[in-house]
């Protein structure tokens, strides 16, 4: 007898749950946006262009009024955006959906009604146990923008902050550079017949890669270590062109950092940056350079770094301008604000189309990587071993 094909198409051998769950009803979000209130924090989750958009698409935007004022959007650019606007705090705080740049503080967090949906920064090693007890207690789905996965693995959140801070590193070196922050009084670039500036950047990654690209743009003379060839050769290849690339190998590194005009130094680690610049090397270099210190958020790479602020940002030590701002990119806080109303809208638009977070986190694992509790239970491995909480797999939780 011969061999038949199945009449059936795959649609028609699809279970029928599934059938049901891939025609998931479209849902109506209503987000709140509070005003921040963590130190020096200027920017917004949302701009007007993004709130236009999200209404324009059948959902609700309340904002506390003053919340865009950092970033330089007034409360009339958000109504007329379609946002509804609103001096009562608790008022914003009780939205079934938050969005914040900055993680909610216990006090803000105890505003919140049960059940929210929050997505915020997380920023792991600032948090404490009775932050993750609050949200247990009060049954809330939490996401970190800066765990959130795109479709390349790669962390949009964190790259395109990266790419700010590493873009400022320089524009902020220029301007210390100069004779009138205390500089040698040298421009930062390239003039006929006068030598380049010499520019030492430490780490190969996202931040690493701007501050190289801008340097270059300039005019600078860089040398670019990391301990990754991988690294290395990638951020050649980004930038389209040659220039001095080396393992950090303490010899070659004190020699050039006692000739370079700055040093940018942009090394992760895991739980904090590793320490690669001593304080006998920062000693050795020229008296009115520049260091600017990206990782300070996490430690810093440099022995004689020091928290600084965006009031009071350069301290000078052995005769070094020393910057060290945890939060670069809030100095720029209108580009800040952009790149992340950039990355956020279209994931609250994908929400809304897949009927509510939980379809959106079942058919996009990388944004499931973003998500940290479910309905109050933890399911972040970091943050569990981090803080010693029992954590659960949330594919056994979201069927």
């Amino acid at each position: 007898m011969s061999h038949q094909t199945t009449p059936f198409s795959r649609a028609d051998l699809l279970p029928q749950e599934e059938m049901l769950e891939i025609s998931s009803q479209k849902s109506d979000l209503f987000i709140g946006i509070p005003k921040e209130t963590a130190f020096q924090e200027k920017r917004v989750c949302l701009t007007p262009d993004a709130v236009s958009a999200l209404v324009n698409n059948g959902h609700r935007v309340l904002i506390e009024s003053g919340a865009g004022l950092g970033a330089k959007y007034s409360d009339k650019n958000y109504s007329e955006a379609g946002a509804e606007i609103t001096q009562d705090t608790k008022k914003v705080y009780n939205c079934p959906m938050l969005l914040k740049v900055e993680p909610p503080t216990i006090e803000e967090l105890e505003m919140i009604k049960p059940q929210t949906v929050l997505i915020s920064a997380l920023q792991i090693k600032t948090q404490t146990k009775a932050y993750f007890e609050i949200l247990a207690k009060k049954r809330i789905t939490a996401m970190a923008f800066e765990f959130i996965k795109d479709q390349d693995g790669a962390y949009p959140a964190v790259r395109a902050l990266s790419e700010i801070a590493g873009t400022a590193s320089v524009l902020i070196a220029s301007e210390l550079l100069s004779s009138s922050s205390e500089g040698n009084g040298l421009l930062f670039g390239n003039v006929s017949g006068v030598p380049p500036v010499e520019v030492v950047i430490i780490g190969a990654g996202t931040v690493g890669e701007y501050a190289a690209r801008s340097a270059i743009g300039l005019g600078a003379n860089i040398k670019v270590f990391d301990n990754s060839i991988t690294k290395l050769r990638c951020i050649q290849r980004n930038l389209a062109t040659t220039f001095y690339t080396s393992t950090i190998q303490p010899k070659a590194l004190s020699k050039a950092l006692k000739r370079c005009d700055v040093l940018i130094g942009a090394v992760r680690g895991k739980d904090r940056s590793p320490i690669i610049i001593t304080e006998t090397m920062v000693e050795n270099m020229k008296n009115g350079s520049v260091l600017i210190d990206v990782s300070i958020d996490m430690g810093g790479c440099v022995e004689t770094s020091e928290i600084t602020n965006h009031n009071k940002p350069v301290y000078t030590k052995h005769g070094v301008i020393h910057y060290c701002v945890p939060n670069i990119a809030a100095r720029y806080s209108r580009t800040a604000s952009f790149a992340i109303s950039n990355m956020f809208t279209p994931y609250l638009l994908k929400i809304a189309d897949n009927g509510g977070i939980e379809n959106a986190v079942r058919f996009d694992n990388g944004l499931k990587n973003g998500l940290y509790t479910y309905h109050g239970i933890l399911t972040n491995r970091s943050v569990g071993e981090w803080f010693g909480l029992k954590y659960s797999d949330p594919n056994l939780l979201i069927f």
